[in-house]
């Protein structure tokens, strides 16, 4: 290199020299990585020579320690760390392990807020005091809300939005955005300890921010609505191709919040991973194998299931055991899920929106899909089990389920609460998840 100035060779691998292309006069250094072919150059901030032989031999015994132990040499910033994640990602969205919307998700987060958060700090810099400001950052500093115009429908029959027109100042982010968005700083911090960019102990484990205000799920009274209301809305479309795509996101609908699946798995399902059982006493349920995150699972549903998944083959161009079941009316995987059409279901029958004002979506079929099961006193271990998730997480983000709701079963056994039996023939009242066919139970007698 043209511009290295009396150097000299210290030992070898390890060079001092100065630079022709400053004004100042102090020294570098360039040292080669041990059994790597790449070279480190360190400033040495000093114009004396014997300072800077000094500071040079310091600097190789540093770097030979941290090959020694693992420690990362050639440091790098939150944001190049975050951009790498970010494509780590979209290669695990590609391979079907996570839906390429959840991807567009968590690169938002990263573009519009994390980034310019943290700005580039070197990811070595970055502590628990960087990760316990955000939520405080992230209220004060919002990203610009893009308007659109409308939308246009794309070959799939799904809508998707048009350029923006243009942008209003966004009103200020909910805990549950944030908490997302800590999560998604995590993660890359754990990226950055698994590529030894940093060390084990730099990853946060400071706790999350609380979302107290998440409530989507449905009532049992907002979902019979919704069931009758996309029968309605189904009748209603305007060609057979609107038609198809709504019977879909309905069946899909139904599907979803029977069994507590995640979307993820839901876009993963294959008609081999479905299995018509019996138990012990000739009662037929449906047993689905899932995948999602990397895991495999099994989880079971009600009978019903196997109807709606039958309705779904009947339309269905793709029927084959290696097909997937949640398709395009061409035959192909459908990657959005039904997004915007269950949007437009949920905002035409006036239900975009839960009582603590809330924004649904997709989601929040699982969300009532565990509300229900617990309203009707499932066990939280066997729920966990189900929906592929910890007793812990259950607790944290369904103990809006009031005691009062189970209070014949956590009073068992106390006196005046003994035992009531379902009349001759008549099956025990419940929150079925199919709630619009359910109905009121007939008054109960003792025993």
């Amino acid at each position: 290199m043209s511009f290295l100035v009396d150097v000299q060779e210290l030992k070898t691998g390890l060079v001092i020299f100065r630079r022709a292309d400053v004004k100042h006069r102090n020294w570098y250094c360039r040292i080669k990585v041990p059994k790597e072919d790449r070279y480190k150059t360190i400033s040495l901030k000093t114009s004396d020579i014997n300072e800077a032989r000094d500071k040079a031999f310091d600097h190789d015994a540093d770097i030979r320690f941290r090959v020694k132990h693992d420690v990362p040499i050639f440091e790098k910033s939150f944001a190049e760390v975050a951009t790498e994640y970010a494509e780590f990602q979209k290669g695990v969205a590609t391979s079907g392990q996570i839906t390429m919307n959840r991807w567009k998700i968590v690169d938002s987060y990263i573009r519009l807020h994390l980034v310019p958060y943290m700005g580039n700090i070197q990811i070595t810099l970055v502590g628990e005091d960087k990760w316990k400001s955000y939520p405080l950052w992230r209220k004060q500093n919002n990203a610009e809300k893009k308007k659109s115009r409308g939308a246009k429908r794309l070959r799939d029959g799904i809508a998707a939005p048009q350029e923006p027109s243009n942008s209003t100042p966004a009103s200020a982010a909910k805990d549950g955005t944030i908490r997302q968005e800590m999560m998604t700083f995590r993660a890359i911090m754990n990226f950055a300890a698994d590529k030894q960019y940093i060390r084990e102990r730099q990853v946060p484990k400071g706790k999350l921010l609380s979302d107290k205000a998440r409530r989507e799920e449905f009532t049992p009274q907002e979902y019979r609505h919704l069931h009758t209301f996309a029968r309605r809305w189904i009748k209603d479309a305007k060609h057979d191709g609107s038609a198809w795509y709504r019977n879909m996101a309905y069946n899909f609908m139904l599907v979803m919040t029977n069994t507590g699946m995640r979307t993820m798995e839901a876009g993963n399902l294959r008609w081999r991973d479905i299995d018509l059982r019996s138990d012990k006493q000739g009662r037929q349920f449906v047993c689905i194998n899932v995948r999602g995150k990397g895991k495999f699972r099994e989880l079971v549903a009600a009978h019903n299931v196997a109807s709606y998944l039958e309705r779904i083959k009947v339309i269905s161009k793709a029927t084959k055991p290696d097909d997937f079941v949640f398709t395009t009316r061409a035959g192909k995987p459908a990657s959005s899920l039904y997004g915007s059409l269950i949007e437009s279901l949920l905002t035409e029958s006036g239900l975009l929106y839960s009582s603590s004002g809330s924004r649904r979506s997709t989601y929040c079929f699982r969300h009532t899909y565990a509300t229900f099961r617990l309203t009707e006193g499932v066990d939280v271990y066997f729920l966990a089990k189900q929906m592929g998730t910890s007793v812990k997480m259950i607790e944290d983000y369904y103990g809006h389920i009031t005691p009062a709701k189970n209070a014949e079963r956590i009073l068992q056994g106390i006196p005046g609460w003994e035992p009531i039996a379902d009349g001759p023939g008549e099956p025990p009242a419940s929150v079925n998840a199919g709630g619009a066919k359910s109905k009121p139970a007939k008054p109960r007698t003792k025993k």
